[in-house]
């Protein structure tokens, strides 16, 4: 499998990713290399990454409790404390070796120690290996809201070792493939439709290679989401809210952000049908190509009013508008589109329909 080439880095899968990270460790003479983990990559993942690095180095774990209730400024300034106590200078280098959670933080924290040292991602999760290993973005949450704090800061490389999706529950497969879903909602209809044939998300190293090359033309020709890169928010507006509001509630279940978005991508893709004029045939097929992998979640009112009102901390709104993605047909989004409050509780209304 070919790497991928992004404006300022590498995607290197499977042994070629190994290949590539021993050449550059032997060419760059870091004075220190720390490894991330989180308590599932440091037993699963880890002993294999491990045994491919070729090479006597100096190698520092650091670990970090898993889960996006962690992905904060405090889990950041614990790193960073032992980064310093473990001597780490302006030569080191960060190893990501996690899902989105870990990569996300790990990436912010090497673009912030000492002004910023180099950090390569080692994604462990499907949703990590097609969403966070191509953009650049870093960050973590600011309480219940999702990725408030953060920089765009390109990594030295990522590396895609498709393997480690074997450690992985079927839940978390799910959810990573919600992100891929979403990739032929925005890009292209043929990719759709290939995806709702999927039942075995271990042996989709094509698909998301296909996924990875996607995002990368959409960031390559918009790397600050100035314009087309918005589009990869379809279903995170909504989305987004629900997955914080779930994180807070006493009540309910935690969502994962595949199972969060991909009712996003329900909700507004009932937006899309009564603004843009997406078909009913399109917006039935989407509702029920996501109900087949995710289970349905009951709302009350109460939950919508709140995750409603979380929508005014959106990263793409501006000026006081809450802007949306939204599709016209499927392949064919459009963006900062704004939504009449009447529409909200009727989306969510169709989500709950039969």
């Amino acid at each position: 499998m070919q790497s991928i080439t992004t404006s300022s880095y590498a995607v290197h899968f499977n042994q070629r990713a190994y290949d590539a990270l021993n050449v550059h460790l032997s060419n760059k003479a870091y004075s220190k290399i720390f490894i991330l983990v989180d308590e599932n990559t440091h037993e699963n993942c880890l002993p294999a990454f491990m045994s491919q690095i070729q090479g006597d180095y100096d190698f520092e774990i650091i670990e970090i409790e898993s889960g996006e209730e962690n992905k904060n400024i405090e889990t950041c300034t614990g790193v960073w404390s032992a980064l310093s106590e473990l001597d780490g200078d302006r030569k080191s280098i960060v190893l990501n070796l996690g899902g989105g959670v870990l990569t996300d933080l790990g990436g912010f924290v090497a673009s912030t120690f000492k002004r910023g040292i180099d950090f390569i991602n080692v994604p462990t999760t499907l949703l990590s290996m097609v969403d966070a290993s191509v953009g650049g973005k870093t960050g973590v949450d600011l309480g219940p809201l999702k990725n408030q704090i953060g920089v765009i800061n390109q990594p030295e490389m990522v590396l895609i070792i498709t393997s480690f999706l074997k450690t992985l529950e079927e839940r978390q497969l799910r959810s990573g493939f919600a992100e891929m879903l979403k990739h032929g909602l925005i890009q292209s209809n043929a990719y759709w439709e290939t995806l709702k044939k999927v039942t075995d998300f271990l042996h989709i190293d094509d698909l998301i290679y296909d996924s990875v090359v996607i995002k990368n033309e959409v960031v390559r020709q918009d790397p600050t989401e100035q314009h087309l890169r918005k589009i990869l928010n379809y279903g995170h507006t909504l989305g987004h809210a629900i997955e914080s509001y779930f994180l807070e509630s006493k009540i309910h279940k935690t969502l994962l952000h595949g199972e969060a978005i991909g009712i996003g991508m329900i909700l507004e893709a009932y937006l899309s049908k009564e603004l843009l004029g997406l078909s009913d045939f399109e917006l039935a097929d989407i509702k029920a190509t996501f109900l087949s992998h995710y289970e349905k979640v009951s709302f009350t009112k109460e939950d919508i009013t709140t995750i409603l009102s979380l929508l005014k901390f959106d990263k793409k709104n501006s000026h006081g508008n809450i802007n949306f993605v939204l599709i016209s047909a499927i392949g064919k989004p459009e963006i900062d589109i704004q939504i009449p409050d009447v529409l909200y509780q009727d989306a969510f209304a169709y989500y709950a329909e039969q």
